[in-house]
């Protein structure tokens, strides 16, 4: 024992580690575990496991606002539900990217793309840091249907010449850098080959383009260069505009019960079996009546949604009223929904255009970002 007014050394500070910081770390928003790997390697080592078995990286909703107005603007904004935060992604002492005068565009979830008379530029990388860009197809298209499947990019329909075959699909091979014309859209969706009237999702192989009014679905595979369909999509008769989707490569469809001056409800199915053989819909969760108010908005009425779906999540918003973001997460089959103030465009003019997508973001992203020079800061917690 000391003697009393000897100096004794002082008690070594505990350190945090095993379960402990595992736990500490799983209430660390994304964008600060980037800092938190580098400390050590026990570190490094608790942010793996942490955003493995405690926390895991969901899904971030990827957001531009672009302005319509030269010198057209585009300030990009993220929300990260598992931290519940929103945060604006931009590089330093430049609040924004400057496109070219053709409107930015987005494309089943995880696509953006440019398109002007000479160029067709597009990006599918989580943080959008790669754009690839390679001379426009031949047709030239207003709003056409543009979709990622496999390593081919196909864009169809929009054509805006009565000229061109308004149905006429070319696919560009990244790989040789060069466009091939495909088989023409089916004859029926000669009235709607505008992305505005149709909903698209691709799997491994197929893009699926749905009519929003009638459910009716085609399937096309680039590399069979074939058509399948139609089918069916709508559930039932009550439905009268559907969305599509893929979770895991499944597919999915989000229903308006109703009509467009009542819109009653939101439902989200799954579509099971093999389409061409025998499907049926499993019905996932149905939007509880207060978000369904809040997806109204102001609308007098709701023509259609849009969606955005990735992993176990879905992001649901109104385009003519984008102020609330529902998210749908899907646990054990069913769905658990939430609303999401759109903080990003609480204060944005009409004269601002709302480009909206998803990626899964991984630490080795957010890496590559911030070597890149792109700052994150928290913009608003959401609240859980």
């Amino acid at each position: 024992m000391a003697q009393q007014g000897s100096t004794s050394e002082p008690e070594a500070k505990p350190s945090i580690h095993g379960d402990v910081l595992e736990s500490i770390l799983s209430h660390v928003p994304l964008i600060h575990l980037l800092s938190a790997s580098r400390v050590s390697t026990s570190w490094n080592r608790a942010v793996s496991s942490s955003l493995a078995h405690l926390n895991p990286v969901k899904p971030w909703l990827i957001l531009h606002a672009h302005s319509s107005r030269s010198p057209y603007l585009t300030a990009t904004h993220a929300y990260d539900p598992r931290s519940h935060l929103w945060l604006d992604i931009r590089r330093p002492n430049q609040s924004s990217l400057k496109l070219a005068s053709s409107a930015l565009r987005s494309s089943h979830s995880s696509l953006f793309y440019v398109l002007s008379p000479t160029v067709f530029a597009f990006s599918f990388d989580p943080l959008h840091l790669t754009w690839h860009h390679t001379e426009a197809p031949r047709v030239w298209r207003v709003d056409p249907i543009v979709a990622r499947v496999g390593r081919c990019i196909v864009v169809a329909g929009g054509a805006c010449d009565f000229e061109d075959d308004p149905l006429a699909v070319e696919v560009y091979d990244p790989a040789t850098r060069t466009w091939t014309m495909g088989p023409s859209m089916p004859e029926i969706l000669k009235d709607s080959t505008a992305s505005t009237w149709l909903s698209v999702a691709v799997d491994e192989q197929r893009m699926h383009v749905t009519e929003k009014s009638s459910g009716i679905t085609y399937s096309f595979d680039p590399n069979a260069e074939i058509w399948d369909g139609p089918y069916d999509l709508r559930p039932n008769q009550n439905v009268y505009s559907c969305v599509i989707g893929t979770l895991h490569n499944r597919l999915i469809v989000a229903g308006l019960v109703g009509n467009m001056e009542n819109l009653n409800s939101v439902k989200l199915w799954e579509v099971r079996g093999e389409m061409g053989k025998e499907f049926w819909w499993m019905e996932m969760g149905e939007m509880p009546k207060e978000m369904v108010k809040k997806l109204k908005g102001e609308s007098e009425c709701v023509a259609s949604i849009a969606m955005n779906a990735m992993g176990d999540f879905v992001y649901i918003h109104n385009p003519s009223e984008p102020a609330e973001m529902i998210v749908g997460e899907i646990v054990n089959g069913t769905c658990k929904w939430r609303d999401v103030p759109n903080v990003v465009m609480k204060d944005k003019t009409r004269m601002q255009r709302m480009v909206v997508g998803c990626s899964d973001v991984s630490l080795g992203d957010l890496q590559k970002a911030v070597s890149e020079n792109r700052n994150f800061a928290v913009k608003i917690r959401a609240g859980n």
